[in-house]
């Protein structure tokens, strides 16, 4: 089957991109900053990494970037943020920038609430301690220690930009499933093969089994998709080598993996 192509979008898609105004170019010095601190940008090829650098530019263009809690980003942190969120986007464009304008950065983990009533009607509640969650059709969130605990082990299978930003796509459709609006008979195919490496994967966990990766991918076949996308950037080896199926996908999705 081809390969979806770069900004693959609808054409109403297509034709809201030219209409729209080109958005200002990031300075050279702060790209120069903040792609120093982005081993995936550093291993990317001459046009990968200016394509990067465009769709860096729209996110700083579209999205607010919302420090809380004290926090303080400096020019080059947040350039450097826009750049990390971009890396999914490489082939599939700004309509993955569609639904949302807003990105949330905590110093650290945060707490959310939680709520759930039961089928007897039972209210239950609690706190849930997170490094990063995107909503529907709200913002995009994120610790910033994390993002820089990433950046300090960019080959560990971490990075909770990606893993969100997967969340994003995977949004676009409507749904989070773990499939993200493709071509119909490519979608047929990916929720077959993603169904069935997760079913796998799942029973290796619930019979408490080591697994090379992460077992939080079990928790539902949209973080199973999040997580091997964050693998897909950051150890793609491992991925290929535990569900070979999945990381085909995944490349034809992303492009390769920098650190292929």
């Amino acid at each position: 089957m081809a390969q979806l192509p770069a900004g693959h979008v609808p054409l109403i898609g297509r034709l809201s991109r030219w209409l729209r105004p080109r958005p200002p170019e990031i300075d050279d010095a702060l790209w120069a900053a903040a792609s120093a601190q982005l081993p995936w940008a550093a291993a990317l090829d001459a046009q990968r990494h200016a394509r990067l650098r465009q769709m860096a530019a729209r996110f700083l263009h579209e999205k607010t970037i919302t420090p809380l809690a004290g926090l303080q980003l400096a020019p080059a942190q947040q350039v450097l943020l826009a750049t990390l969120c971009c890396l999914p986007l490489l082939e599939y464009g700004a309509a993955g920038l569609r639904g949302w304008s807003q990105l949330i950065v905590y110093p650290e983990a945060f707490r959310v609430r939680r709520s759930h009533v039961d089928a007897a009607g039972v209210l239950h509640e609690w706190d849930d301690e997170l490094i990063g969650e995107a909503w529907d059709h709200g913002p995009l969130i994120l610790s910033w220690a994390d993002v820089q605990a990433d950046l300090d082990e960019p080959d560990a299978g971490y990075c909770v930009a990606v893993h969100e930003m997967a969340h994003k796509l995977d949004a676009l459709d409507g749904e989070l499933d773990g499939t993200p609006p493709l071509p119909s008979r490519w979608q047929r195919q990916w929720a077959h093969d993603f169904q069935r490496a997760f079913d796998r994967f799942r029973a290796h966990v619930e019979a408490g089994r080591d697994t090379a990766i992460d077992p939080y991918a079990a928790e539902a076949p949209e973080e199973f998709f999040a997580v091997a996308s964050e693998y897909h950037f950051s150890a793609p080896a491992l991925l290929r080598e535990q569900v070979p199926e999945v990381a085909a996908h995944l490349q034809r999705f992303y492009g390769p993996s920098p650190f292929a």
